[in-house]
């Protein structure tokens, strides 16, 4: 059974998902502290995390940046009544969904449930294409042989790529499998991330079709 960290300062919300989640056959584990939930999270004992932003003694962002900065890559999904921008923020510092409130738990059980099944897939697993490795376990990327230290984002945009090498990638599509969110079409968010990536992997590896979107090469020119 999936031990579920719940994230929660709202009681009413919190016996609500607890409820839910039992219901559904997970082990749910709530906290309603920032310091608790950070301690919890740094743990790594849970396999997927649900967070709030409105925190006692802190607040969610603070508590995802200590996950990750502690090397935990369970899935992060977030609750908030927050803006967009503020969303986004979120979702930067390694994030990998987020749900306005309120919400319907059923929908909230589907994201849960995609995200644990994406989880379990990629355990032990890696992708190589042409000269670059991805460790899926320890999400570790190798170029020619070299490490290269990529940010939680861009490993998820790397893999992204290299699920589909020698397609073309629209910034939409990117947007959806990556970031976990329609945004605006319109966004730069893509750009800037594929910019970001390719001075770390090589920028002959992801071309840019003109109109269409992204395309990784495993036989760069």
């Amino acid at each position: 059974m999936s031990r579920i960290l719940v994230v929660e300062d709202d009681h009413r919300i919190a016996a609500f998902i607890e409820k839910g989640l039992r219901a559904a056959g997970c082990v749910p584990v709530v906290a309603d502290t920032a310091q608790e939930a950070e301690a919890l999270g740094v743990a790594g004992d849970v396999d997927l995390v649900i967070l709030d932003m409105g925190l006692p003694g802190g607040d969610g962002l603070q508590v995802l940046r200590a996950i990750r900065s502690a090397g935990r890559q369970m899935p992060v999904i977030v609750l908030t009544g927050l803006t967009e921008r503020d969303a986004t923020m979120c979702l930067e510092a390694g994030a990998d969904d987020y749900m306005r409130k309120p919400f319907a738990f059923d929908e909230l059980l589907a994201r849960i449930r995609t995200r644990l099944r994406d989880k379990s897939s990629h355990d032990g697993m890696g992708i190589d294409v042409g000269g670059v490795h991805l460790d899926l376990r320890t999400r570790r990327v190798r170029v020619n042989g070299h490490l290269v230290e990529l940010t939680n984002r861009e490993f998820v945009l790397l893999e992204a790529f290299m699920r589909h090498p020698g397609h073309v990638l629209s910034r939409e599509q990117l947007l959806s499998q990556v970031w976990g969110y329609h945004f605006d079409p319109s966004t730069n968010l893509v750009n800037v991330y594929v910019n970001a990536l390719r001075k770390k992997v090589g920028g002959d590896l992801i071309e840019t079709v003109r109109g269409a979107g992204y395309r990784f090469t495993a036989d760069p020119a």
